[in-house]
């Protein structure tokens, strides 16, 4: 017979969700020359639908953010599965906005997708 055991682990918050809102994903790929770390802002290509970091200035359709990346993602070689996060409360200080992307002009347009993004001391 043997003894049971007992084992403990460190508990570590996520910070990157933020509060009470269902979380909700979405399957997506993330286009070659990416390498993104979780919380990312992603932007959709219109043409084929493949996503990138989110920039301002883009002119693809990337420009209008789409979600926030679940995990880090390395396309640099090619194209890369990506699990997207669509819906839901999220850190501001968590999330990598892309060049002309802040919390402040973005908040409005992805609150209206879903997804809330929230100052810290608000969660």
């Amino acid at each position: 017979m043997t003894a049971p055991s007992r084992t403990s682990e460190a508990y570590t918050p996520d910070s990157l969700h933020g509060g009470d809102f269902p979380i909700r994903t979405l399957p997506g790929t993330l286009i070659t020359g990416q390498n993104l770390a979780r919380g990312a802002l992603l932007g959709k290509i219109t043409v084929g639908g493949k996503l990138t970091l989110s920039l301002a200035a883009a002119e693809d359709g990337s420009e209008v953010p789409y979600g926030i990346l679940a995990e880090a993602v390395d396309a640099t070689a090619g194209d890369k599965p990506a699990i997207v996060y669509v819906a839901g409360d999220f850190v501001e200080n968590e999330i990598t906005f892309g060049a002309g992307h802040t919390a402040a002009t973005v908040r409005d347009g992805l609150r209206a997708l879903g997804l809330h993004i929230r100052k810290a001391m608000e969660v």
